[in-house]
């Protein structure tokens, strides 16, 4: 039988030799594992299949087309134009009104979609060209909509943190909680960010302030910031699991769309179902073939490897997770969250747990580096995302981008060196998952 050793110098570099001939990362991840199921006889390429399929029987990955499947319906109801609104009543009246409320945006509808490719897409649809008609600089526009879109993975509910809650049996109501504070910081900072460049470039305000504005518009969103309430409080509140609250999520979102508002007909509910089961298919098979990567990497002791070779390096916690940190970004420009999450977290947690830092701890600070990787290129989804939308190369805003980059790995840092700044909701509200810490 192969030893860990062997098997790290065999499925690392393979898997980062087929990235860069720009196989797709889905099946990258199981051919790279292949040459060692092949090697050792006590194990088949069977089992590929076999762990894809247990992958897939996991009840809280089903929350994952659910949430999709909620937010689809939710934007076909016209949502976002009473959450842009209810933006605009708020922050609209500020210097680069506009771009303010692209931020305030982001954070309203992160608890509704979960996913920050979807928020890119939806919000960036509307306000990228909004942005450029009234005067905003594109590079400017595509900028502040790709970086508020990664708030989405940070505050609850979130798929990625779903994902983690999952693939290293952390509780997805403590991770909820973990995220509010970073994921709130990096929104209001990123707002400073926006009115600074509105000084300097003179943008334009949106609208003026008003009380009565601001009541209205929340009157007539209330029943749509209502979803995230049934989420949230369901799941911190140990009455629902995330896979029934996403459920509850989709039969209300089916109330709103087709009883109350009535924007959504049969015909369009069936045509977001088709949707919802490709954007799905597309994540669900990514998860099942990093699954049989990390079932290997596990199989063959290489986290127990790693920390033989790493725990003489250092055994200071904020040290060891800023090297973590620099593991996460730099895994970040190449892969999606998800698969991510599946082959390097497993890895990286069990040298986290020897310097005594929290699984929670360690969870934030990984969701936080990763959703760096969302405007990061080569991969920066979202950035792709909103420059196809501005129609501009991916390269071209960078300038803006960095400025938001800078905010957000201002609170990853923090978030680091002072653990509190996440843990302190979930200390109040769930300590049981502190007792052994």
């Amino acid at each position: 039988m192969l030893d860990a050793q062997t098997v790290f110098l065999i499925v690392f570099p393979l898997l980062l030799l087929l990235i860069i001939l720009r196989i797709p990362v889905s099946f990258a991840l199981a051919f790279a594992v292949l040459p060692v199921l092949i090697l050792t006889p006590a194990l088949s390429p069977v089992l590929l299949l076999q762990r894809m399929m247990i992958q897939f029987g996991s009840f809280l990955l089903l929350a994952i087309p659910l949430f999709i499947l909620a937010a689809n319906i939710m934007n076909a109801a016209k949502i976002t134009d009473r959450l842009m609104r209810l933006a605009q009543a708020f922050v609209g009246h500020l210097p680069g009104g506009l771009a303010c409320v692209n931020v305030v945006l982001s954070k309203l509808f992160a608890p509704i979609s979960a996913s920050a490719n979807a928020d890119v897409a939806g919000s960036g649809s509307i306000l990228i060209p909004a942005m450029v008609k009234e005067g905003y600089d594109v590079n400017f526009s595509v900028a502040v909509t790709a970086c508020s879109a990664v708030m989405v993975a940070i505050i609850p509910p979130s798929i990625t943190m779903i994902v983690w809650g999952g693939t290293l049996n952390v509780s997805v109501g403590g991770l909820f909680l973990a995220g509010i504070v970073p994921g709130l910081l990096i929104g209001v900072l990123a707002i400073g960010v926006c009115l600074i460049y509105a000084f300097k470039r003179k943008y334009p305000r949106r609208s003026t302030f008003s009380l009565r504005e601001v009541w209205d518009s929340f009157r007539v969103a209330i029943p749509d910031l209502m979803t995230p309430v049934i989420i949230f409080g369901g799941i911190v509140g140990g009455i629902v699991t995330p896979t029934e609250a996403a459920l509850i999520a989709v039969l209300y979102a089916m109330f709103l769309s087709m009883v109350v508002y009535r924007t959504v007909t049969i015909k369009i509910f069936l045509g977001e179902v088709l949707r919802t089961m490709r954007m799905a298919s597309i994540v669900l098979f990514a998860v099942g073939t990093a699954a049989i990567y990390a079932w290997v990497v596990s199989f063959y002791q290489i986290p127990a490897f790693l920390v033989e070779q790493i725990r003489d390096v250092t055994t200071n916690p904020q040290l060891m997770l800023l090297i973590i940190v620099g593991v996460f970004i730099v895994v970040g420009l190449f892969l999606d969250a998800i698969p991510a999450i599946i082959i390097f977290a497993p890895l990286l947690q069990p040298l986290a747990l020897a310097v005594g830092i929290h699984p929670l701890h360690f969870a934030i600070v990984g969701i936080i580096s990763l959703a760096i990787g969302l405007v990061t290129p080569p991969y920066g989804l979202c950035l792709l995302i909103a420059c196809r939308i501005g129609k501009i190369p991916m390269l071209q805003p960078y300038r803006e981008v960095l400025s938001f980059l800078g905010v957000m790995f201002l609170v990853l840092f923090l978030t680091v060196l002072f653990p509190d700044l996440a843990l302190a909701i979930p200390k109040f509200f769930m300590p049981e998952i502190f007792g052994i810490f």
